[in-house]
């Protein structure tokens, strides 16, 4: 598993997981692999430790004692920068799966998992970009090229500046585009 943290600093993680045997065997996987690991058992914790600190990572367990993993997603779609999601479910079905990869989960791990399940699944959520095709074909005939655009740009550039915390250089750097384009672009807006 290779650690992809966004800043100089190690990456952290918040597992959401409710079964008490699963979330510790789970966090000191991957706090060998280097991250910061915290944990929570239900929604509620969740949504403490998400609004404290953003992490880099989320773990977060489909069916929770006192909600859903949407109840959850809806807090992360505020947050900036935005963690990576990864969903883990063994009751999950095709429609949540979907509701879940609409709302930006990157990766779905199937209980049980073995740990080597896990580094794979979190490694590629880390480092593989999403399918965008899908997407954009879906919207060919909705949506004027024009507004995929300005909305590419409304949503990247913030995120860029919020992963860079502030620092247009690193953010240009991030979004693999000139400063003097960035600043344009921030102009424009």
């Amino acid at each position: 598993m290779r650690a992809n943290p966004r800043s100089g600093s190690p990456p952290s993680c918040v597992i959401v997981e409710d079964d008490d045997r699963l979330r510790p065997v789970m966090a000191g996987a991957l706090s060998a692999h280097g991250f910061r690991v915290r944990e929570a058992g239900s929604v509620k914790d969740a949504l403490l430790m998400l609004r404290e600190q953003t992490p880099d990572l989320l773990l977060l367990d489909v069916a929770l004692p006192d909600g859903r993993a949407l109840d959850v997603l809806n807090v992360v779609e505020e947050l900036a920068p935005t963690p990576r999601v990864v969903a883990v479910s063994g009751a999950a079905g095709p429609d949540e799966s979907f509701r879940l990869a609409e709302r930006g989960v990157r990766a779905y791990l199937k209980k049980p998992f073995s740990l080597e399940e896990l580094e794979t699944v979190v490694d590629r959520a880390l480092s593989e970009p999403p399918d965008l095709a899908p997407h954009l074909k879906s919207a060919v005939g909705l949506i004027p090229i024009k507004s995929v655009e300005e909305k590419v740009r409304s949503t990247m550039v913030p995120e860029a500046l919020a992963r860079a915390k502030g620092n247009r250089r690193v953010a240009a750097r991030v979004l693999s585009i000139s400063r003097q384009l960035l600043q344009h672009i921030l102009r424009r807006a």
